[in-house]
């Protein structure tokens, strides 16, 4: 009788011990297939279109900047400044870092995008060059000076013969200046048109040429080659990163924003522009 009681009291211990294993077990799988992993549940993966050359290098400390509040960045670098919003538009891209709002607004105009800004990066004056005249008096009569052919850039590149008195415009001509809105030129400079990733390299070929910073840097071009520029208060240029419209609001383009507007992103732009270009925010 006695052993028949203590089989029975270690059958029922078994069994409790049996019964709470399964039940640890189910626990342990429930959690396993609902618990969501870290990465999954606060990562955000995203592409940025960026322009190739020193941009490359501050977009490093960008993206690291980044990683460090789970955004992820896959920057894409392109050679030209066209394809960047075409990327976006398309979704290939869910944002870029290039362009200053004229581009933009005359890209929207002309294409039909649907892109925002949401966050300005810096400002790079744009210059006219020279390796044959030390300032803007020894131009020539009939002087040949290259400007980028894109809209917007070449009312800019206008704009900095008008302030040194090359030519004159006419009265009321917006940003968006072709040559057909020249009203006075007094010397007979003959304006090419080029586009913006090659005049800076056809500046030999050239008396003067009006070339954007970043491309005179990759043009070899040096601040004793440059004999104008235009003026920084109140510059319409300030170059932004942008989205599509609706996505401004997402959480993930504040972290991108932030990542970049920030004191050790700003120590690399000034290391990497060397003064050519300035921090816009």
């Amino acid at each position: 009788m006695t052993k028949t009681i203590e089989n029975l009291e270690n059958n029922g211990k078994i069994t409790r011990r049996a019964g709470l294993f399964a039940l640890m077990a189910s626990a342990i799988a429930i959690a396993s297939f609902t618990a969501p992993q870290p990465s999954q549940a606060a990562d955000k993966a995203i592409k940025v279109g960026i322009i190739s050359g020193e941009d490359e290098d501050v977009w490093k400390v960008v993206t690291a900047e980044a990683a460090k509040n789970g955004l992820k960045i896959q920057t894409v670098v392109f050679n030209d400044y066209t394809q960047p919003n075409e990327a976006l538009e398309r979704g290939d891209l869910d944002a870029n870092a290039f362009q200053h709002k004229p581009y933009l607004d005359n890209q929207i105009k002309t294409q039909g995008y649907h892109i925002v800004p949401v966050g300005y990066t810096g400002v790079w004056p744009i210059g006219l060059y020279s390796k044959k005249f030390s300032k803007i008096a020894d131009l020539p009569q009939g002087a040949v000076v290259g400007v980028p052919n894109d809209p917007s850039n070449e009312g800019r590149a206008l704009r900095v013969l008008e302030d040194q008195g090359v030519i004159k415009l006419k009265p009321g001509t917006g940003i968006l200046a072709t040559i057909a809105d020249i009203a006075d030129n007094p010397k007979k400079v003959k304006i090419k048109e080029l586009d913006a990733g090659i005049v800076g390299r056809s500046v030999e070929d050239l008396d003067a040429a009006v070339v954007n910073t970043d491309w005179a840097l990759k043009s070899g071009l040096t601040p004793e080659n440059r004999i104008a520029q235009e003026k920084i208060a109140d510059n319409p240029y300030r170059n932004f990163i942008a989205v599509k419209a609706g996505q401004e609001k997402e959480p993930w383009v504040k972290t991108l924003v932030s990542s970049y507007q920030n004191d050790k992103v700003k120590a690399e732009f000034d290391k990497v522009y060397k003064g050519t270009g300035i921090s816009a925010y």
